[in-house]
């Protein structure tokens, strides 16, 4: 495995792990002041660093038959969870109607429609030159939050919100990461955190939907003005920055998790059904102290490892890739152990 892919396998297993740490410690961001810096802190990097790092790998969008792989990849996942969740809701909420809705996507889903929808734009915005793209962009951003009517359906509003962070990562080149990751670098980059999360601890109180891009301006604050906009623009810069410190973090070797960072697909649609539950159930009532939320961030890492192996993955493959290859690898090798064992127990049954 070379090295860059290490790294950015290492970035996405990471992200990853942030992403069901953020889901889980949600429930307790009004009731925690430690919560909702940690929070808040990881809101501010790890969605934003995600969209970055498949940006970068969107370099191909334009080769033949990568629009239809990447429908394959995305679009038949979300149907199929869109179906999936809805069900898993109907029992969960114990709601009295049942109802499908294919264009309001179903909690974390967004992502897989917002990605389909940014690798679709690379065909316009492509065109134009990196600063001049990535500048339409930004003004796009920030004017889609004056237009009331766009937010979830079909992931719109996150669409246009943080695509300029995947086409930032579209534009940037291997290089770039190279030198981010030296040792005066990663130094320095973890001033931003520590700053970060003092600043969220001891003196600012952030609205969440500021950070997860889905809502109009008028639906974060009373009234949409013209300081909203800035309000937005600023999150950007401290996205970019924040970004940019994590990256630089980012170990490059190839380590045990690395390999796991490849399967970011499965942990990501998986993990709803386990944090929702923790979340709507009596569960989370028993994590009530520092200690306690320390064991969340361990169920988070071992959730998403767990979520990530090869036994979970070939068990799911059929239903996220449409694919059986690593589920008859898998029931290749039970079979192989079966006819091993069951020579084994004859043997010594007959001897």
């Amino acid at each position: 495995m070379k090295e860059r892919t290490c790294y950015f396998d290492n970035a996405k297993f990471i992200l990853m792990v942030f992403v069901v740490f953020g889901h889980i410690i949600r429930t307790y961001i009004n009731e925690n002041e430690l919560i909702y810096a940690i929070y808040s802190t990881i809101y501010t990097f790890h969605m934003p660093a995600f969209i970055l790092v498949s940006g970068f790998f969107a370099k191909g969008f334009n080769k033949p038959g990568y629009i239809k792989k990447l429908t394959k990849k995305l679009i038949l996942p979300y149907l199929i969870f869109q179906v999936v969740y809805t069900i898993y809701y109907y029992y969960l909420f114990d709601r009295s109607t049942f109802q499908i809705e294919p264009f309001n996507p179903n909690w974390a889903l967004w992502f897989l429609l917002s990605l389909f929808f940014w690798n679709l734009m690379l065909f316009l915005y492509a065109k134009f030159k990196p600063a001049t793209g990535l500048l339409i962009a930004v003004i796009v951003a920030l004017g889609i939050g004056y237009v009331d009517s766009i937010s979830n359906f079909l992931s719109l509003s996150r669409t246009f919100v943080f695509f300029p962070f995947f086409l930032a990562g579209y534009h940037m080149k291997k290089e770039f990461f190279e030198r981010l990751t030296s040792f005066r670098s990663r130094i320095i980059a973890l001033v931003p955190f520590i700053i970060l999360f003092i600043c969220f601890y001891y003196f600012i109180t952030v609205d969440s939907q500021w950070m997860l891009g889905s809502k109009p301006y008028s639906e974060i604050e009373q009234t949409a003005s013209l300081i909203s906009m800035f309000k937005r623009l600023g999150m950007f810069g401290l996205n970019a920055v924040m970004i940019i410190s994590f990256m630089a973090l980012v170990p490059k070797g190839k380590y045990f998790f690395t390999r796991w960072g490849t399967q970011t697909l499965y942990v990501y649609l998986l993990h709803g059904f386990f944090v929702r539950t923790f979340r709507f159930t009596g569960l989370k009532e028993y994590f009530t102290t520092v200690e306690s939320y320390l064991l969340l961030a361990g169920i988070a890492l071992l959730l998403t490892m767990i979520l990530s192996s090869q036994f979970v993955t070939s068990v799911t493959q059929p239903f996220i890739e449409l694919k059986w290859k690593n589920t008859k690898r898998m029931l290749g090798e039970w079979k192989w152990y079966a006819y091993f064992y069951k020579e084994k127990f004859t043997k010594i049954v007959n001897d």
